[in-house]
């Protein structure tokens, strides 16, 4: 298990060498230290996620050094290693190192590689100290580290004002969260004495029924900590309510979004979640809160996703309603079903993020889906790799026959345990999971059509034909205007390939591992094997509901996309307050901006104009030197120049002078 220190600290120290190094040399030196390190740290993560699958391993503890000891809080920097632990490894340095080789080539072009590559490198090393976190201040100490990076890597191009904006309204709104967490971590500490993970979770089961007072009010101890501690995981993980710095990300390099925004910093809430699940289970209330919001934020984003035009934004949205999905298993108990979803998740979702790339790359940065069309003849391999992360998000696959594309093992089984559960809230979750997994399958599919299929519409793109060469020699025989689109380098379709091969199979590999081995869990979550019993016996019409209804998004997606073309602009000026409600992301930035930003700037003018200029300038240096300016005025006019005139005045000093010594 000392391996993990290799994991941990390589991509750190391959980050400050790129940083440090910078311009003064190539940038493939960058690139290669980068890329080397995480693939390294890739190759030594899957056999300790592989010997926690075979049951070989057991959870360890590996110290780095004495961190804190002040009075009664004391802890250790440590890196904890268990079956949680492990699958996060995976997920993050393989997905890191795929997406820092496809950089190579989508980056090629950037003057700034080896600050981007350093960045990557910098963000991986502060995940990683967030999973493998013994204790809650450690764990915060990763979770501010990739919030510095991603604000690092939002703003990439801070020439771009829409970049610099996306980048300072990620790290405003997860301050927001932070705040939250931050205070879930002084409650803990005052309830429990401690910071150490294990021993609040050990302790946890027998503070169920604790109260405590809050807000002038009786409430149950368990409940307030833990939904302090969920309100960081809905900043982090862009839940409903403080989702909406996600779509605006997208302002950073595509690469970018498929590290962060897809397979690894947004399941930081998610993961957390899980390992303090043996706390929530003693918090029922915080629990329905996880279960309602994450429901939420799984068919709010899904509507929104429907109406945006923008394949990087639609992927966004898709991504806030996949964790959603996350969100609400857990609430109801299903850990291990939650996890599972994030690992099948991490694979298809970066697949279509960096297949969404090389899209982009191809129609020379456009990425209004309008502008696409008949794309599948000219990109085959990209086209075939988006179709296997599109067969996996939708979960095609059939129950009876046991096959199924990753989607298929991970979602259906959410829905079947939220159903399962038997309760209102579970009920609820599932129905709004259904109706989610409709839309996922319909904008899905939606985005496969409008840009593969269909006619070639890159001809109509201002953009595309005035980036591009148009001699006769370069255009040849073309019709479209003298662009091809073309396909990606190598360097970007091996890690397309490798993440279609985990969106085929990681499902049907693993799903028995993560959903009914209890024993692969260890202590590491709370696992419940009744609910997954239950899961197992729901009725069949509950375990097809999720393939009937990808099945409808299909059929309405390729009546509207591909056999009538018309329908989209009918349906959208015959539902047309609905449309703009979906299309605007139900308004929630224009509530915001009147709520808290014209607010906050109407007060920063007061205190401007009536505190700064008002008071303090006016009877500070502005007063002091009205002050002097009229005492100078009279002063001058003592400084007559004549003789007679100061001995005047020294007469009238001495005067005084013996007057006040005498009397």
């Amino acid at each position: 298990m000392n391996s993990i220190l290799f994991i941990v600290f390589l991509p750190l120290l391959a980050a400050v060498v790129a940083g440090l190094v910078n311009k003064s040399a190539p940038s493939v030196f960058a690139k290669s230290i980068t890329t080397g390190a995480l693939f390294i740290s890739c190759a030594l993560s899957w056999p300790i996620f592989l010997s926690f699958v075979s049951g070989s391993a057991e959870a360890s503890v590996v110290p780095v050094l004495t961190w804190v000891q002040s009075g009664a809080l004391s802890f250790d920097w440590a890196l904890r290693v268990d079956t949680l632990t492990a699958v996060m490894l995976v997920v993050i340095t393989t997905v890191s190192a795929l997406v820092h080789l496809y950089s190579w080539g989508y980056m090629e072009e950037d003057p700034d590689q080896p600050r981007f590559f350093a960045y990557l490198s910098l963000f991986t090393f502060a995940m990683l100290m967030l999973v493998t976190a013994d204790n809650l201040v450690q764990m915060f100490f990763g979770w501010e580290g990739v919030g510095l990076a991603s604000y690092l890597l939002i703003g990439f191009w801070f020439k771009k004002p829409s970049a610099n904006a996306a980048a300072i309204k990620a790290f405003v709104v997860n301050r927001v969260g932070d705040l939250g967490f931050m205070l879930g971590i002084f409650g803990t500490f005052w309830v429990f004495g401690t910071v150490s993970i294990p021993e609040i979770l050990e302790a946890a089961p027998g503070m169920s029924g604790a109260t405590i007072g809050f807000l002038g009010l009786r409430v149950h101890t368990m409940d307030v900590l833990c939904i302090l501690l969920f309100i960081g995981a809905m900043g982090k993980s862009a839940q409903l309510g403080l989702h909406t710095w996600l779509p605006d990300a997208m302002e950073g390099p595509t690469p970018v979004s498929a590290l962060i925004h897809a397979a690894t910093m947004v399941t930081a809430g998610v993961f957390m979640v899980c390992r303090l699940s043996p706390m929530f289970e003693t918090a029922p209330v915080a629990l329905g809160m996880v279960t309602f919001i994450g429901a939420a934020t799984c068919i709010f984003a899904a509507t929104v996703g429907t109406t945006q035009w923008d394949i990087k934004r639609v992927i966004a949205y898709s991504t806030c309603s996949q964790l959603g999905y996350m969100f609400f298993a857990a609430g109801v108990g299903a850990y291990g079903a939650a996890m599972f979803h994030l690992f099948t998740h991490a694979f298809f979702k970066a697949l279509l993020f960096l297949g969404a790339g090389s899209v982009i790359h191809a129609m020379h940065h456009e990425q209004d889906m309008r502008y696409y069309g008949n794309l599948r003849k000219h990109i085959p391999l990209t086209f075939w790799a988006m179709m296997a992360g599109t067969l996996a998000i939708t979960g095609v696959g059939i129950y009876h026959l046991g096959a199924g594309f990753a989607g298929f093992w991970s979602k259906d089984a959410i829905l079947e345990v939220a159903y399962g559960r038997g309760t209102e809230l579970g009920n609820f979750a599932f129905w709004m999971g259904t109706l989610a997994a409709l839309l996922t399958s319909f904008y899905s599919w939606r985005l496969m059509f409008l840009t593969f299929w269909g006619k070639p519409r890159w001809i109509e793109s201002e953009h595309i034909q005035h980036s591009v060469h148009k001699t006769p020699e370069e255009a040849g025989e073309d019709t479209t205007g003298g662009y091809h689109p073309h396909e990606s380098p190598l360097s970007m379709l091996i890690p397309l390939g490798v993440l279609s091969v985990g969106a085929v199979l990681a499902g049907q590999v693993f799903a028995p591992t993560f959903l009914d081995d209890a024993a692969f869990w260890g202590q590491s979550i709370f696992y419940n094997e009744d609910l997954i019993h239950r899961m197992h016996a729901v009725p069949y019409l509950v375990k097809y509901a999720a393939f009937i209804v990808m099945l409808i998004g299909l059929f309405v997606a390729w009546l509207a996309y591909i056999k009538d073309t018309s329908i989209p602009g009918k349906a959208a000026e015959q539902l047309g307050p609905v449309y703009r409600f979906f299309y605007n992301k139900w308004y929630f930035d224009e509530l915001y901006h009147y709520l808290f930003v014209v607010p906050a700037f109407w007060l920063g003018r007061q205190f401007w104009k009536l505190g700064d200029i008002g008071t303090i300038d006016r009877f500070g240096p502005n007063g002091v030197a009205w002050v002097i300016e009229k005492g100078s005025v009279g002063a001058k006019k003592f400084q007559t120049g004549y003789l007679y005139s100061y001995a005047l005045v020294m007469l009238l000093g001495l005067v005084a002078a013996v007057t006040w010594v005498l009397f």
